[in-house]
């Protein structure tokens, strides 16, 4: 996206990352975030917007580059705003992450982890296996644009490739956009979800309108050539369906654990599988749940933690607040042999309104909330009266938060904590963090 620039031609030293992946400079006193820019870094910038705090600009020129500086392997980086650190070595993305996750607990938290934990890594390329594009028809060009939002904009990217897509639909968003063109209700498609199983692929087209019987038939052939099933949805979650049903199962196996999992194609999954299941025997290893231990696992979803912990102790007991997740979640216990199980729905963020699993007693919880956290629940936990909390985080400044309220009023200390490379070349942080209660 073309950026209106205003001013001379700047140059500055580049001493830090921002969170949003942006370099870190100070100009006559002034912090100013530069597009492109990485630490170390000499360059030459523009800035094109002014703010009473900060400036922003654009990247001219690296005058000294940084030995963390990679040449990024998609054609689109830079225009599409899926990725935002394909320039910077994947060792250095995952220190940077570490020292934002460690910066805001201390910033936020109050706090720093005994022991931090080595980087969870997995593969950097091909590791999408769940994903959302938009469509958009463009009647004046006549064509159809298919991807993901360029950045700092709400166009969408005109993209032919997408290199952290699983490797089997690499060039999903040029196939796309050629489909739909064909199609009758090409005006009437917005999006396409991605969800790649073990053994299955399917694809959720969203329409607007029912397809006609030709719009049908190429669909249909769409899925055969990517060897996919379709999905069509008319309306909310409920109205998904298989093209031509019936479908066959989408599961996936964590490992270490003997565990399938079956989930369905608009069902929230961890979108990188091998990192998944090394959080899975990280989170598993460092709760300590033995054989005599009863477990809480809140924002269960569909048992990705709860199944495996199930192997390894007494009793599970599993909270979510959406319904459909926790009838699959039951499911995928009862095909995994495991009656050690229990699971309730319940909106976590309304106290007041929990149930009767509310009243027991744990002897380790484990945790994966939302971006929002979980103060609600932290600050139930020596109701509780577990040894051990493992949090299991997609944002740091709400884990910061949370791990304040375990330290200062529930008796907890933070003992470890580590980011997870569960999304390569963005600047999303996924981390866990482990506390135990004082003596």
């Amino acid at each position: 996206m073309a950026r209106p620039l205003s001013g001379a031609l700047e140059t500055a030293e580049v001493i830090d990352l921002a969170q949003d992946g942006r370099g870190v400079a100070r100009l006559a006193g002034k912090t100013v975030f530069i597009e492109g820019a990485l630490p170390g870094e000499s360059v030459s910038f523009r800035i094109f917007k002014r703010r009473a705090q900060f400036d922003e600009a654009v990247l001219a020129q690296v005058l000294r580059v940084s030995p963390d500086r990679i040449e990024p392997a998609c054609v689109h980086f830079g225009l599409c705003g899926g990725c935002s650190l394909q320039h910077l070595a994947p060792h250095a993305q995952l220190q940077a992450k570490q020292a934002q996750l460690l910066e805001t607990l201390q910033r936020i938290g109050g706090v720093q982890p005994r022991e931090v934990l080595a980087p969870i890594e997995g593969p950097v390329w091909g590791y999408r296996r769940r994903a959302r594009l938009g469509v958009k028809y463009v009647r004046k060009k006549q064509r159809v644009l298919a991807g993901f939002r360029e950045r700092s904009s709400p166009y969408l990217a005109d993209l032919q490739t997408c290199e952290v897509l699983t490797p089997s639909l690499r060039t999903l968003p040029a196939l796309l956009a050629g489909l739909v063109e064909t199609l009758e209700l090409r005006e009437q498609l917005p999006q396409v979800e991605v969800a790649v199983g073990d053994d299955q692929t399917a694809l959720v087209f969203r329409v607007l309108a029912e397809p006609s019987p030709a719009d049908r038939d190429k669909l249909q052939r769409f899925g055969e050539q990517l060897n996919a099933q379709i999905y069509l949805q008319t309306g909310g979650l409920a109205s998904v369906r298989p093209l031509t049903p019936p479908a066959l199962p989408l599961r996936y196996r964590v490992s270490g654990a003997g565990i399938r999992i079956e989930f369905k194609p608009t069902d929230f999954i961890q979108v990188n599988a091998t990192v998944n299941s090394a959080m899975v025997d990280q989170a598993l290893s460092q709760l300590q749940a033995g054989p005599s231990d009863k477990v809480l696992e809140l924002f269960c979803g569909l048992g990705n933690f709860t199944l495996p912990l199930a192997r390894q102790c007494k009793s599970v007991v599993g909270v979510e607040g959406d319904a459909d997740l926790i009838g699959r979640a039951a499911l995928n216990a009862a095909a995994n042999q495991l009656a050690n199980t229990e699971f309730f729905v319940q909106n976590l963020f309304e106290p007041a309104s929990f149930g009767s699993w509310d009243a027991r007693t744990y002897d380790r919880v484990l945790l994966d909330p939302p971006r929002a956290g979980a103060q609600e629940v932290m600050e139930r936990m020596s109701r509780w009266g577990p040894k051990r909390v493992v949090d299991i985080s997609c944002h740091p400044g709400s884990l910061a938060r949370d791990a304040r309220i375990l330290t200062e009023t529930q008796n907890f200390e933070l003992v470890a904590a580590g980011v997870m490379d569960m999304f390569a070349h963005t600047t999303h942080v996924e981390s866990i963090a482990v506390f135990q209660r004082r003596p």
